[in-house]
């Protein structure tokens, strides 16, 4: 576990039946993911503001970014994403919108400079403060529950694009002609199949 990377991590938690952990439904993240990767026109935020939608992008890029299986989070579509889910859900708004404040708040406390004019190591310096919920600094504990909730919206996003299904290497929704029931070799690991069968 501690050789895995936050990639990893986040694939692992992708992969796990989540549904209950969001307030959205399936169809939702399914209508999302077909909206934001179809358009044609250059995307404009709708619930976002433009300084929200800058922090947006950087702030998915840190979570997932690009590596040697795939893009980032931004080339996944995923800001776009988080922008039509917080558009249609009244009730989450007003905790992004904060989260993103409190995390310009903070970097201004530090650093004198909102989290998008921050260099990259200042902004890794205050999210390694709120990633880890059980060594949070009570001086940063507001910031943790936005990160977790916008670490899981990240995901639910670009593992939901066309990017994060081949980065999963997703084998479902696929025609199999023939089926020829579970492998001899897997029946027998089971104790479901006898050596001389």
């Amino acid at each position: 576990m501690a050789t895995m990377n936050r990639r990893a991590l986040l694939k692992l938690a992708a992969a796990a039946p989540m549904a209950a952990a969001f307030s959205w439904t399936g169809e939702e993240v399914v209508h999302a993911s077909i909206l934001t990767r179809t358009a044609q026109a250059p995307f404009k935020p709708v619930f976002f503001t433009a300084h929200e939608y800058e922090t947006v992008k950087i702030l998915v890029d840190l979570i997932i970014p690009k590596d040697a299986k795939s893009g980032s989070a931004t080339d996944a579509g995923v800001p776009q994403f988080m922008d039509f889910i917080l558009n249609e859900q009244l009730n989450r708004q007003n905790a992004m919108r904060g989260g993103l404040a409190w995390l310009d708040l903070e970097c201004h406390r530090r650093f004198d400079l909102d989290f998008v004019r921050c260099s990259d190591a200042q902004r890794r310096a205050v999210l390694d403060d709120i990633a880890w919920p059980q060594r949070v600094n009570p001086a940063t504990s507001h910031g943790v529950p936005f990160f977790n909730s916008f670490r899981d919206l990240t995901a639910s996003g670009f593992w939901s694009s066309q990017m994060g299904i081949e980065d999963l290497q997703y084998m479902g929704n696929t025609f199999v002609p023939t089926w020829n029931g579970c492998p001899d070799d897997v029946l027998k690991k089971l104790g479901l199949l006898s050596a001389g069968e």
